[in-house]
C-alpha cells in the first residue's frame, strides 16, 4: 500500500473476558454486556471465541452484532493437527465454524494445533532437552490436513490462517518454519500473535518481516519478560503462566509495539488487528472492560505517531 495511507481496524475477542477453549463457568457470562463492552471501549470488530460461547444461530447472532455495528472477524480453531486418526473429526469442525462465520461473512477461520499435556508441560521451553516434537511423517500428515482443511475453508469463502501457539507442536520460530515448509503446496496464511511468540521464544518484528508475505491476520497482546523468565523458570504449564499474568495490557509489557507497527507499515500491511489478554476467568484485579480500553487507547497513540489511519 505504498503511495497512499495505511489503515488498522482493531477488534476485541472472548478470550480477554477470561473464555476458555472449552465449556465451563466461563461461559456463563453474558455475552451481549461483552458486546457492549467491546463498542463502549472503541472497538469495531470482535473474534467468534470458541465455537459454541456466542449463539450458533446466525439469525440470532447476526442481529446482535449489526446493532452494535460490529464486524465478525473470524473464529480461532484448534485441532489435533499431528494425529493421523483425527483428520476426520477436523474436517467435521472446521465444516462447523464455516458454515456459520459464512452466514455472517466473517473472513477469517483462524487454525491452531491443540494444546497437549506433553508440550504444555515445555511451554516456552521448547528448546529444553526432552521436549516432544513432530516426526517427519507426522509433518507430512500437518500438510495433508492443513490441504483438506484449506479446501474447506475455501467452500465458504474464508481465507485459511494458521496460529503458533504456545503449548502445542508449532510454538517456535523453528516450528513455524517447519510448519510452512510442510504446508507450501497450499495458500494457508500467518496469523501472528505477539504474545504467543515471544512467548514461544521469537521476535514478533523479527516474524512480521520473516513471513511479510505470508501474514493475513494479526493478533495483539503484551508480554511481561520477567514473568515469562519465571515461568520458564519455574516450569510453569500455560494456564499457570497466564494465573500469574504473563500477559498484560497492552503497552503495559515488553513488547516494542512502535517497532512491531512499523514493520507492518513498511510492508504494506493493513487491515485488522485482534487486540486480546489471555485472563484467568473470575480474576477481579482489573475490570476486562478497562483493560480493553486502556489497551486500544494505548494502540491508537502507537498508530498515530505513525501516522497511520484507525478505527
Amino acid at each position: 500500500m505504498r503511495g497512499e495511507k495505511q489503515r488498522f481496524l482493531f477488534a476485541s475477542a472472548p478470550d480477554s473476558w477470561g473464555v476458555l477453549d472449552y465449556p465451563g463457568p466461563s461461559w456463563e457470562q453474558s455475552y451481549e454486556k461483552m458486546l457492549d463492552e467491546m463498542v463502549a471501549a472503541g472497538y469495531t470488530g470482535s473474534e467468534l471465541g470458541p465455537y459454541g460461547f456466542f449463539p450458533t444461530d446466525p439469525e440470532v447472532l447476526r442481529p446482535q452484532l449489526e446493532k452494535r455495528r460490529l464486524t465478525l472477524l473470524g473464529s480461532f480453531v484448534p485441532v489435533k493437527m499431528g494425529d493421523p486418526d483425527a483428520g476426520t473429526a477436523v474436517l467435521e469442525r472446521i465444516r462447523k465454524v464455516g458454515k456459520l462465520l459464512a452466514s455472517l461473512k466473517a473472513p477469517f477461520l483462524v487454525m491452531a494445533d491443540d494444546q497437549s499435556d506433553e508440550r504444555n508441560a515445555f511451554s516456552g521451553r521448547a528448546y529444553d532437552k526432552g521436549c516432544p516434537v513432530l516426526s517427519a511423517e507426522q509433518w507430512r500428515h500437518v500438510g495433508n490436513i492443513v490441504a483438506d482443511a484449506e479446501r474447506v475453508a475455501n467452500e465458504f469463502g474464508l481465507d485459511l490462517v494458521f496460529h503458533p501457539h504456545v503449548a502445542t507442536y508449532v510454538e517456535t520460530p523453528e516450528e513455524c518454519e517447519k510448519f510452512f515448509d510442510a504446508t507450501s503446496h497450499t495458500n494457508v496464511g500467518l496469523c501472528l500473535d505477539t504474545g504467543h511468540c515471544v512467548y514461544g521464544q521469537g521476535d514478533s518484528v523479527r516474524e512480521a518481516e520473516k513471513f511479510k508475505s505470508k501474514l493475513r491476520f494479526v493478533h495483539i497482546k503484551d508480554c511481561d519478560a520477567k514473568k515469562l523468565e519465571q515461568a520458564r523458570n519455574n516450569k510453569w504449564t500455560f494456564e499457570e503462566a497466564i494465573e500469574h499474568k504473563v500477559f498484560t495490557i497492552i503497552g503495559q509489557g515488553d513488547i516494542d509495539f512502535p517497532a512491531f507497527f512499523r514493520t507492518l507499515v513498511k510492508n504494506g500491511y493493513a487491515g485488522w488487528s485482534v487486540v486480546e489478554q489471555d485472563v484467568k476467568f473470575g480474576d477481579t484485579t482489573i475490570a476486562p472492560a478497562k483493560s480493553v480500553a486502556a489497551s486500544l487507547k494505548y494502540l491508537r497513540g502507537v498508530v498515530n505517531d505513525l501516522d497511520i489511519t484507525t478505527s
